[in-house]
């Protein structure tokens, strides 16, 4: 009997499954990056959020193309679902991100759901949005072992710095006071 270790390879899968199939995927992306576009941010969980990031940042790249790229068109078209989305894309998105070459979107995890799933909650939104920018609280640090170390090592540094000075100071008073 010969025992290995389990590997997964994916065999040229692409993407997360969701639902019910390939298609049922397409259209739930379909309709998320269509809200994406419509509102600029978007609740969902953080799966769907990761996996619509890309498909999003991709349209945006179609989007500065121009309209009058054939391709272009035929992207906007398939991706976003109301149709009156696609001047939006091409008149307000794509100019906002002419100046960037990559990232257009922000990805935020926000508390899980609080049914019974618990799944993992996500905000995605696309840069520059006229919303107020969600809060991020960063966790205080003052405290920590490293902080408080590297605190007394900056003060020492600023109290030997300060008796240089001084020395100096008092050796060119000497100095003068003998000439």
């Amino acid at each position: 009997m010969r025992l290995s270790a389990a590997v997964f390879i994916s065999h040229g899968r692409v993407g997360r499954r969701f639902g019910l199939g390939p298609r049922s995927r397409m259209d739930m992306l379909r309709n998320l990056l269509t809200g994406l576009v419509r509102h600029e941010r978007i609740e969902t969980t953080w799966a769907r959020a990761d996996e619509l990031r890309t498909y999003a940042e991709r349209l945006i790249d179609y989007g500065k193309k121009g309209d009058t790229n054939e391709k272009a068109m035929r992207m906007a078209n398939f991706w976003l679902t109301e149709k009156d989305l696609i001047h939006k894309l091409f008149k307000m998105l794509a100019p906002r991100f002419s100046s960037h070459n990559q990232n257009y979107t922000n990805m935020f995890q926000i508390p899980n759901r609080e049914n019974l799933d618990r799944a993992k909650m996500a905000v995605i939104e696309f840069k520059g949005n006229p919303f107020p920018p969600l809060i991020i609280r960063r966790p205080d640090n003052e405290k920590t072992l490293l902080n408080q170390l590297l605190q007394g090592y900056r003060e020492d540094l600023k109290r030997q710095k300060l008796l240089q000075v001084k020395a100096e100071i008092s050796h060119e008073v000497n100095i003068g006071t003998e000439m």
